[in-house]
C-alpha cells in the first residue's frame, strides 16, 4: 500500500457538510488523495455514512440514528445546517459513497462507527458491500475504536488493512494490534507522546493522527514518525504530497 500523508476527515468537514458526497468532492478538489468517512448502522440493516448517534446535529431530522429507517434518512436534508449553499444535500448510503469515492480516484479510510457488542450486525454487511463495490484493496483501510469489530473483520477477511483507533493509547495496544495483524494505529495527536510514537513505529505499524486542523501543531509529530494526518481541511497539508 502507498499511504497518503493527507486524509480528509469526514470528507473535508471544514469545507462542506461532513460525511456527504459534497464533502468528499471538496476533499478531492482541495488535493487530498484519501478521505476518511464513517459508516453507521440504521434500522432494517441499512448502512449509511454518518458520524453521530443522533440525527439532530447534521440533518433536519431528530432522534436516535439506529432507529431511523432508510426511507426516513433518505428524506432528510444533510447540508442545510452547514450553509444554504448545500441545502438539499443527502446522507449517502455506504454503496453510494464507495462508488463516488472510486469515481474520483481516491483512497478510503472507512471507520466503522459501532459502540455496541453486537458487531455481527454491522461488520458482515460492511465487508459484503466492500467485496461487491470496492475494487482496489491497496487503497482501503478499515478502522474502528471498537476492537471487537476489527477482530471480526480480521476473522472474516484477513486480507483487509485494519487500523485500530484510540483516544488514549492503552498499555495493551501492541497485543491488540498483533491480534488483528493491524496495518496502522490511529490516535488523537494531542494525546500522543514521542515515546509512544517511537514504539509504534519500531513495532512496524503506520501511525495516523487525527484531527489536525493547524499545521504547526504536528510539526514534532512528523519528526516522531507520523505517517499521515487526518484533517478537516486538506488545504493545510496537500503541499506535503508534492
Amino acid at each position: 500500500m502507498q499511504l497518503t500523508k493527507v486524509i480528509g476527515h469526514r470528507g473535508a468537514a471544514m469545507l462542506a457538510p461532513e460525511n456527504t458526497l459534497a464533502s468528499i468532492k471538496a476533499a478531492a478538489e482541495a488535493g487530498a488523495k484519501w478521505v476518511e468517512i464513517d459508516v453507521s448502522l440504521i434500522a432494517d440493516g441499512g448502512l449509511i455514512i454518518f458520524h453521530d448517534e443522533t440525527l439532530d446535529r447534521c440533518t433536519t431530522g431528530s432522534g436516535k440514528l439506529r432507529l431511523a429507517s432508510p426511507s426516513l434518512v433518505a428524506s432528510l436534508d444533510a447540508g442545510r445546517w452547514f450553509s444554504s449553499e448545500y441545502e438539499g444535500e443527502k446522507v449517502p448510503t455506504l454503496v453510494q459513497a464507495l462508488d463516488y469515492i472510486q469515481s474520483l480516484g481516491l483512497g478510503l479510510n472507512l471507520e466503522i462507527k459501532h459502540d455496541a457488542d453486537d458487531v455481527e450486525n454491522i461488520v458482515p454487511d460492511v465487508l459484503e458491500a466492500l467485496k461487491e463495490h470496492w475494487q482496489d484493496n491497496e487503497k482501503l483501510i478499515i478502522s474502528s475504536f471498537n476492537h471487537a469489530a476489527l477482530a471480526l473483520c480480521y476473522q472474516m477477511d484477513s486480507s483487509r488493512y485494519l487500523g485500530q483507533l484510540y483516544e488514549d493509547i492503552p498499555a495493551e495496544w501492541q497485543a491488540q494490534l498483533a491480534a488483528i495483524e493491524a496495518y496502522s494505529l490511529h490516535c488523537d495527536y494531542e494525546r500522543l507522546t514521542q515515546a509512544q510514537a517511537t514504539a509504534i513505529k519500531q513495532a512496524g505499524y503506520k501511525l495516523l493522527c487525527y484531527t489536525v486542523n493547524e499545521a504547526q501543531l504536528v510539526e514534532s509529530h512528523w519528526r516522531w514518525g507520523m505517517d499521515a494526518v487526518i484533517t478537516d481541511d486538506p488545504n493545510l497539508f496537500v503541499h506535503l504530497e508534492k
